[in-house]
């Protein structure tokens, strides 16, 4: 299967049924958000073509609708985020042996590299880089760091990143040009 076979079908429903977009963008960025299934979810293309749709339909950066649907997906990613953190609490170091994180001990390596280095900022900041962004929470968990200084680095990377994920689509590249 491509990337297409996935992304089409749920960028046309958001197309033609708009008054989903908000629980699509929280479903889609939960799973891109979520230490494992966010491997084999391609959210990051569907929800910059959600962005695109939104614009297209005239819902810009000054519009409410943008804001809640832009809300709805920083929801979901907080919310896949701390399930990832809490399930790594939970699990600890048995996480490293199960599928698939035994397949890639070199990935986790780096994250946990990646945690001890930067710590909160590291949180923060993880969920901008790629494979990385659904392993820093769960690595964070396995580290058992602190709960409200990371759910704080959640809350505000799942916020900036929705709105990255969104605005350039709905119009913040004409706003900046204009």
């Amino acid at each position: 299967m491509d990337l297409d076979s996935f992304t089409t079908p749920v960028i046309d429903f958001v197309r033609d049924h708009q008054a989903w977009a908000a629980p699509i963008v929280a479903a889609l960025a939960f799973g891109e958000s979520l230490a494992i299934l966010s491997l084999l979810i391609p959210a990051t293309v569907m929800l910059l073509g959600i962005g695109a749709l939104l614009g297209a339909a005239g819902i810009g950066l000054a519009s409410a609708e943008f804001w809640t649907i832009c809300g709805a997906g920083a929801f979901g990613a907080f919310l896949g985020d701390w399930v990832s953190y809490e399930f790594g609490r939970a699990v600890g170091e048995r996480a490293r042996g199960s599928w698939p994180l035994s397949r890639q001990p070199d990935l986790v390596a780096r994250a946990e590299a990646y945690i001890a280095r930067f710590g909160i900022w590291g949180v923060f900041l993880g969920r901008f880089f790629g494979p990385l962004r659904a392993l820093v929470p769960l690595v964070a968990g396995m580290f058992e760091m602190s709960r409200w200084p990371f759910q704080a680095a959640n809350l505000a990377s799942a916020a900036v990143w929705s709105f990255a994920m969104l605005a350039p689509g709905a119009g913040l590249l004409a706003w900046l040009a204009g």
